[in-house]
């Protein structure tokens, strides 16, 4: 029997993920053993409240109100609280304190990310967040370092699983939104408040790390375009089908460069988009999360998996911590953030995508000429059209793709629209997205 030293962690918070990461290393202490060159010793699971029910049987004598306690004797620090505060206070007391830290806290990553990896920069202590992005899916450890040679051009991630699962479900059963939410909660996928992710907030802070470390600059995360999925009709997804697309919740990281000035920045933006059926992401249904990497040498690579769960996320968690733990092992500081390129964040208006606009207007004559007119005074030129006639009202519904165009221009287009007097109402506008 090989005697291997301890390495002490502590277990911040045991919600679905973390009382999952605790039963995992209680229960696969002697394989993680042999993996690490150490033994994980549990010293602690700080908890708000040791009597509340939970997803994993756990030893009561390890659950303990007291936190700062438990982190000043720990060498490892899993923060799985969620929330700013105190999540931030106590890593950064891990820190201090010598010890490295893996975390899952995308909201905190994205808001207070650049203290908190200065912090452990200045000691040389690993901050870890594979959990934070796509659940079980490793997409942060590919960037950080399989692809850290290469240029990262853009990324294209479905990255919320119940924003997924709505959008299927409207797509696959016709349902409204309402409805297709209603089932969501009901099994499970969305929380009493679904805000976060229905208004893409969740999405949002994703968009921000994933940028931030694509780009190797920092990207605030209220500096991410954010549009969620609640004006997303059962019509406009119809329409979307019958063209030979599907709506998803994207988030769209992409390096740009102006052409008229050269000036390089990123834009980092959150928003639902009709993707064609033919590209990868069409075809990530229910829950599910994939991540479509754009590389310069590497060139298209595409990451899919479960985006959530207790035990799936809880995969991610242990991956960081066996990382960390080797690292222990063979002594070195920890692997520093890269954010040297201090690239501009760019404003959405400097974006380049294409629309497909839905109008209501008049059926008569030298409607569709008033209308081409509209376009063309923007500089945006038209790439499909497709009409259909209500006789009951004498109006026509008119479904515009655009070619490509700068998000200026498109959105100037849509406000002359919606002033010009042909056109009773813009209807609907959503943005293309995705090569076919």
């Amino acid at each position: 029997m090989i005697e291997y030293r301890s390495i002490r962690v502590a277990l911040l918070g045991a919600g679905s993920v973390g009382s999952q990461v605790a039963r995992l290393l209680l229960e696969q202490g002697d394989e993680l053993a042999n993996r690490i060159g150490a033994r994980i010793e549990l010293v602690g699971i700080a908890v708000r409240d040791v009597d509340a029910p939970r997803d994993a049987a756990l030893p009561r004598e390890l659950l303990t109100t007291d936190a700062e306690s438990l982190i000043l004797g720990a060498d490892i620090v899993i923060e799985l609280m969620g929330g700013l505060e105190p999540a931030r206070t106590l890593i950064l007391k891990a820190i201090s304190s010598g010890a490295d830290v893996v975390s899952g806290n995308k909201a905190l990553l994205a808001t207070h990310g650049p203290e908190l990896f200065a912090a452990a920069e200045q000691v040389g202590a690993q901050l870890s967040y594979e959990a934070a992005v796509g659940g079980a899916i490793p997409i942060i450890r590919p960037l950080r370092d399989s692809l850290a040679g290469d240029r990262i051009d853009r990324i294209l991630g479905i990255v919320n699983g119940t924003t997924n699962f709505i959008l299927d479900r409207m797509d696959t059963t016709g349902a409204s939104l309402e409805d297709a939410l209603a089932t969501a909660t009901e099994l499970g996928y969305a929380e009493a408040d679904p805000t976060a992710d229905i208004g893409g907030y969740d999405a949002a802070q994703k968009a921000a790390i994933l940028a931030s470390l694509a780009f190797h600059t920092s990207v605030p995360v209220d500096q991410v375009h954010r549009e969620g999925i609640t004006g997303v009709t059962a019509a406009q997804v119809e329409s979307a089908k019958r063209a030979g697309y599907v709506v998803k919740l994207l988030a769209i990281c992409e390096r740009l460069a102006d052409p008229e000035t050269g000036e390089e920045g990123v834009s980092a933006r959150v928003y639902p988009a009709m993707v064609h059926r033919s590209h990868p992401l069409a075809a990530v249904h229910g829950a599910n999360n994939a991540v479509f990497v754009e590389a310069a040498a590497a060139g298209p690579l595409m990451f899919y998996g479960a985006g959530a769960g207790g035990v799936q996320t809880a995969s991610a968690v242990l991956g960081d911590l066996v990382a960390i733990a080797r690292r222990h092992v063979l002594g070195g500081p920890g692997t520093a953030e890269s954010t040297h390129a201090e690239l501009a964040v760019l404003d959405i208006g400097r974006i380049t995508t294409r629309y497909a606009i839905t109008i209501e207007a008049a059926d008569q004559p030298g409607v569709l000429a008033t209308i081409a007119h509209v376009f063309a005074d923007h500089g945006v030129s038209v790439g499909e059209l497709e009409q259909t006639i209500n006789d009951e009202n004498g109006r026509a519904t008119l479904v515009i793709g655009t070619h490509e165009a700068r998000e200026s221009a498109l959105a100037e287009t849509v406000r002359a629209l919606a002033d010009s007097p042909v056109v009773t109402s813009v209807v609907s506008v959503i943005r293309v997205e995705g090569a076919e």
